[in-house]
């Protein structure tokens, strides 16, 4: 397989994926800064200029982070990235969506794409302090979902590598993580594909 990802984005998460099934790939890396994702080669694997993307054996590409990490438990049920009942499937697929598409799609994208949200510097500090709040509001959920469980589901699935890739950022613009995500975070760096994923990616673990 092809995995297309830029280090310390949200392609970590499947990155880490990855590594926990011990799968065999090859690693394109795109640099977003300098525009890589808007080359013609990249548009002709992924022509929504996103990462992460996915090359299955078969040719045929996945994009989306949920999609990907959603195939991966399925395809390899053995590792148990998923709860094998509906209730905690749905909870692992609402846990998704919601880091996915509000703390990093609302919030993060607000703090680090501000120019997006507007082209005026004058807005762009009370843009970023929305986002800050969105992402502040959303680990205070995924905090209560965490409450008495070392996981989301109790057991570690898919969507542990989604809070991850979130809570690493908090990390880096130094933003408080209320308790439980703080635990949550510090127990996924003791595991073994995380820290892989962090040193080749480039971070000292």
């Amino acid at each position: 397989m092809k995995f297309y990802m830029t280090p310390g984005s949200c392609s970590t998460g499947i990155h880490i994926l990855l590594e926990e099934l011990e799968l065999v790939f090859e690693v394109y890396l795109v640099n977003l800064m300098k525009g890589d994702h808007l080359r013609p080669e990249n548009l002709a694997v992924n022509p929504k200029a996103t990462i992460p993307t996915l090359v299955r054996n078969d040719g045929s590409a996945l994009t989306e982070f949920q999609a990907i990490a959603w195939w991966l438990a399925r395809s390899y049920p053995k590792a148990k990235l998923l709860p094998s009942e509906a209730e905690g499937e749905v909870r692992v697929i609402e846990t998704l969506d919601y880091v996915v598409g509000t703390i990093h799609g609302q919030g993060y994208t607000r703090i680090f794409t501000t120019e997006n949200y507007s082209p005026n510097p004058l807005e762009h500090e009370a843009i970023q302090a929305r986002g800050r709040e969105i992402v502040s509001k959303g680990f205070a959920v995924m905090n209560e979902v965490l409450a008495n469980k070392e996981y989301v589901v109790g057991s570690f699935s898919i969507a542990d590598a989604a809070l991850f890739y979130v809570e690493f950022w908090a990390d880096k613009i130094k933003l408080e993580l209320p308790p439980n995500c703080l635990a949550h975070y510090q127990r996924m760096l003791q595991r073994r594909a995380v820290r892989q994923v962090l040193m080749e990616e480039g971070y000292r673990v």
